[in-house]
């Protein structure tokens, strides 16, 4: 195995809130609000376990955390997943972390029954990359809201059938 092929974990521990903390901060990407957000649903998976909605994946290279994925079952569906967060630390980046941590994201939700993976992303510039990102994983838009989080950033939402 090489030194930056990542081992996965399926389970929260109580310092993953520091751990997505830091990771979410790290990316430049996220507000402080945002990143609340995130640490907020690592407590409600602490604390509820897969009862909560919120299962959490994360992606260890060397023992140490360097990404994570949050998906849960949309409630009143059949099949469907939301993808919420997945976030690889910037020290990590364009690695391909990402999309192996996706790849066995969608193994896992396809494991649970999962048929279709909803994941929104804001319209602005900043997250074009981030676009691009879910694209090139087989993604595709399935809905533009306009204005939707304040005026001129609308939000996207991509869709990838399992």
């Amino acid at each position: 195995m090489s030194p930056l092929e990542p081992v996965y974990r399926d389970y929260v521990i109580s310092c993953d809130r520091e751990t997505v903390r830091d990771m979410a901060a790290s990316t430049g990407f996220f507000s402080e609000a945002e990143i609340e957000v995130a640490v907020d649903l690592v407590t409600e998976s602490l604390g509820k376990g897969e009862a909560s909605g919120y299962i959490f994946l994360f992606a260890e290279v060397e023992s140490e955390p360097v990404g994570f994925a949050c998906y849960g079952p949309i409630p009143c569906t059949v099949h469907s997943f939301d993808l919420y967060w997945i976030v690889v630390s910037n020290s990590h980046r364009n690695l391909g972390i990402g999309r192996k941590l996706l790849r066995v994201a969608e193994t896992m939700i396809r494991q649970s029954g999962g048929r279709r993976i909803y994941v929104e992303t804001s319209s602005r510039p900043q997250y074009d990359p981030t676009r691009a990102f879910y694209q090139g994983q087989g993604y595709y838009k399935e809905a533009q809201f306009e204005d939707f989080y304040a005026p001129g950033d609308s939000k996207i939402v991509y869709v990838k059938v399992l």
